[in-house]
């Protein structure tokens, strides 16, 4: 009697991103990862991974992670050795959204804020929030690009500061931000 398995597909809006396997690392199936957590060794806290492989979302149990020079090396279970580890090279990371801490009312993950249409004082669309980024600065920087309904196609890189940020509105979709539109 042949028993079938139910997969569950994850849906990218069931997970959020929070990096990337570069490449691998060493010939015991270790891998580097490319972490988009803050700090960089925060990825390690998430044990149980998801990798974006052939277009689906896998689980992966991370069995060891650690700092490496200037980045983040992780050895999976079942990857055993360099062939297996390059395989996945290039392949997204991310974490089920419902395993984020939960953030104070005043703070946002950055994919949360992705797609949002910006709009200043003068309720001119400025455009949507194609990423975030940290410049080196001591604040975040956000590339709005022009969309449909926006002022222009013009990409303006608006800091993330309280001094700009005026509103975050998730559900309305919106940031409201002081800004001049030829800023």
């Amino acid at each position: 009697m042949a028993v079938s398995q139910q997969s569950t597909l994850i849906s990218d809006s069931d997970v959020t991103i929070v990096g990337k396997v570069t490449t691998a690392f060493g010939i015991k199936g270790w891998v580097k990862v490319y972490s988009f957590t803050d700090p960089m060794k925060g990825i390690l806290s998430y044990k149980n991974w998801l990798l974006k492989v052939k277009g689906q979302w896998q689980p992966y149990k991370v069995k060891e992670g650690k700092p490496q020079g200037k980045g983040i090396v992780a050895k999976f279970e079942g990857i055993n050795d360099r062939d297996l580890a390059l395989a996945l090279s290039q392949v997204e990371i991310a974490v089920l959204t419902s395993d984020l801490p939960q953030l104070a009312q005043d703070e946002f993950y950055w994919s949360q804020l992705v797609g949002l249409n910006v709009v200043n004082k003068n309720d001119e669309l400025l455009g949507k929030i194609d990423q975030l980024f940290n410049s080196g600065a001591p604040h975040d920087v956000m590339s709005v690009k022009g969309c449909e309904g926006s002022l222009d196609q013009q990409e303006r890189l608006i800091p993330y500061v309280d001094a700009v940020v005026e509103k975050v509105d998730l559900d309305a979709g919106e940031i409201r931000v002081d800004w001049e539109a030829d800023f």
